[in-house]
């Protein structure tokens, strides 16, 4: 891993690279059971919860991503450290897996937003160039509170 975004990229023989991110489902049941400090039937109970819900493969086996192991790990430290019940830690994760998706939401409605505002202000650019340019705007001499004094010339 390289730290920055949490992808790999592996070749494989001569086939095209791939790349491997925090959400590729690799690891099997015993694995992630090791790299997450749990028991398998710990993992598979977490499962039926819906706590962390690995990917399964078409033999419906379980492959657990390193996201998904990060994850079992904060259910064990909300459980252990902070002694929050299955119960309480699933509404946890479901609230922040919201709360993602909102954030998620606004940063599109905000690109939205801004794409709207920048097509506003070029067709604003576009009508004003449209504008004749011999014409001069009328004012309505009635609305006026001026006074007009007009003196004819002296014919010389």
């Amino acid at each position: 891993m390289d730290g920055r975004d949490g992808r790999r990229r592996f070749a494989a023989g001569r086939s095209a690279a791939y790349e491997l991110t925090d959400e590729s489902p690799v690891y099997v049941i015993s694995v992630a059971a090791q790299l997450s400090g749990l028991h398998p039937q710990t993992l598979r109970q977490y499962d039926r919860l819906g706590l962390v819900s690995p990917d399964r493969t078409p033999g419906r086996g379980r492959r657990y991503s390193a996201r998904d192991i990060e994850q079992l790990r904060e259910v064990q430290r909300l459980s252990q450290d902070e002694g929050i019940n299955l119960a309480g830690i699933k509404r946890i994760i479901e609230l922040e897996n919201q709360v993602a998706a909102l954030q998620q939401r606004v940063v599109e409605l905000s690109a939205a937003v801004e794409g709207a505002a920048a097509a506003m202000q070029q067709r604003e650019a576009q009508v004003h160039a449209s504008y004749r340019r011999d014409l001069v705007p009328y004012e309505d001499v009635r609305q006026s509170s001026a006074l007009v004094v007009w003196r004819p010339r002296p014919r010389e």
